[in-house]
């Protein structure tokens, strides 16, 4: 945000290391802000990134009217802020699920526009043909549009259930879902394992939380 040249202290374009000082005025694109209201990545702090391995069951609002568990409730509160989901997971999903206390930096990477991939594990009822997985790669019309996978590799199966690595560019609502449907094929399964630069860990189970490191962060910085 500041080497976009977004961020203005006292009217100024400021630069990465900038000091502020408490009677500072600091703008976003010409917008007033309050220091308290300021994300990390607007003051060249480094953000607090959370990754979550969200199990099945639970869904991703910070409250739920029908009293189901949701994806904040097991959270660490945080000091200042507030936890944002990137994404989302529908409630018979489970995998990876990032959180941060940086609204910008959220909305960076879950914008189309940015192409930061995530990937599913996906195991499916039925062996799709290669007709069909050409037309998933080259894409399908759904409701709301064009969707495809950018990315399919064949995995292990017994019987009529067959597993798949997808990659896709965005996060529409049951995207990966609907994309199997739309060639007659049910999701059994559907585990998010990578978003962007950030991985599943092998040995992590559903329900957990950690905390990234610095170098994790800065990779998700720098997609």
């Amino acid at each position: 945000m500041i080497k976009a040249g977004r961020v203005r202290v006292n009217g100024r374009v400021a630069q990465p290391g900038d000091k502020l000082n408490p009677h500072d005025r600091v703008s976003i694109d010409r917008r007033p802000v309050k220091r308290d209201a300021m994300p990390a990545s607007a003051t060249g702090a480094r953000p607090k990134v959370l990754a979550y391995y969200k199990p099945q069951g639970e869904v991703c609002t910070s409250a739920d009217p029908q009293g189901r568990r949701t994806v904040f409730a097991g959270l660490p509160k945080l000091k200042r802020g507030r936890w944002i989901s990137i994404g989302r997971l529908d409630i018979n999903s489970s995998g990876l699920l990032l959180f941060t206390d940086d609204g910008v930096l959220a909305e960076r990477l879950m914008h189309p526009r940015n192409q930061v991939e995530r990937e599913y594990a996906v195991r499916v009822s039925g062996r799709a043909t290669d007709e069909q997985l050409q037309a998933l790669r080259k894409g399908v019309d759904l409701k709301d549009g064009m969707a495809r996978f950018n990315a399919i590799s064949r995995g292990a199966g017994q019987g009529r259930n067959r597993w798949y690595k997808v990659i896709i560019m965005e996060g529409r609502n049951r995207e990966v879902r609907r994309l199997w449907e739309s060639q007659g094929l049910a999701v059994s399964r559907l585990i998010r394992i990578r978003y962007g630069s950030c991985s599943l860990p092998r040995i992590k189970r559903p329900g957990q939380f950690w905390e990234l490191g610095r170098e994790e962060i800065d990779a998700l910085l720098n997609l």
